[in-house]
């Protein structure tokens, strides 16, 4: 009788998407999907919690197979469901809600029977930031304020730094980047983040003259620090505040 020797068969891999990678990471409460990013510049498997858009992506080298990058994932489940119950929780900005404005906490104070959008006034427990009009309205007006008050600032502060320095700038665009700050181009326009209205002012002063300082140094080199130090000498204390309190500006305005 001949026998044939049968080989144990491993599980199959679970399979690639078809666009995109990706890796659904059973929770508690939901399916999370995690992104796969390729770069070409990494040596091992990064997993991140990030805390702006509140999800998780993991970082890998071209080379390793959907198989062991989805694996990764999967071993990592209990360190992904830490860090995220880690994260504070959403602010949306509702009747009630404490909200930050140049760094000073304000609540939000629904007025149905108001004229006018919004304002600030005087409360008996601090600042208020008073919203007419229809409650489905209340959080598309406070942002709306909140931006409108950031291009004031931002104008105001890169004015007085490009005198400083005697350059030009051209337009000043507002966005809700998780990535990065502010940006200045080839061509002098600038960019930074409206949640910047939330810190305290001198943090968002900070942004304007860093990026005001690409007008001469488009580069982050030791030259380019000296001449961010010399109009805005407290520049370590900003990077410092946002380092430790930036991430937790994303959370203001989110359902």
């Amino acid at each position: 009788m001949l026998f044939r020797r049968q080989d144990r068969q491993s599980p199959p891999p679970p399979p690639r998407p078809a666009r995109g990678e990706w890796v659904d990471l059973a929770l508690e409460a939901e399916t999370l999907k995690v992104e796969i990013r390729r770069h070409p510049s990494a040596q091992r498997l990064t997993l991140r919690v990030r805390a702006a858009s509140r999800d998780v992506t993991l970082t890998a080298p071209p080379h390793v197979s959907y198989a062991s990058a989805a694996a990764f994932v999967q071993r990592h489940r209990e360190w992904v469901r830490v860090r995220l119950g880690r994260l504070p929780e959403n602010v949306p900005f509702m009747d009630g809600a404490l909200v930050p404005v140049r760094g000073v906490v304000h609540r939000i104070d629904h007025r149905p029977e108001a004229r006018g959008t919004v304002w600030i006034e005087d409360g008996a427990d601090g600042p208020l930031l008073c919203v007419a009009g229809e409650a489905p309205y209340v959080a598309r007006r406070v942002g709306d304020y909140l931006k409108r008050q950031a291009r004031t600032d931002f104008a105001e502060a890169v004015r007085r730094h490009a005198a400083a320095l005697n350059v030009q700038v051209g337009r000043i665009t507002l966005r809700d980047t998780a990535s990065r700050w502010g940006s200045c181009s080839s061509d002098g326009s600038l960019s930074f983040s409206w949640r910047l209205i939330l810190a305290p002012g001198w943090v968002l002063d900070y942004l304007a003259a860093h990026e005001v300082c690409h007008r001469l140094e488009m580069n982050h080199s030791a030259r380019f620090w000296r001449l961010v130090e010399r109009i805005y000498p407290e520049r370590r204390a900003a990077e410092a505040w946002l380092r430790q309190n930036g991430a937790g500006l994303h959370r203001y305005g989110a359902e």
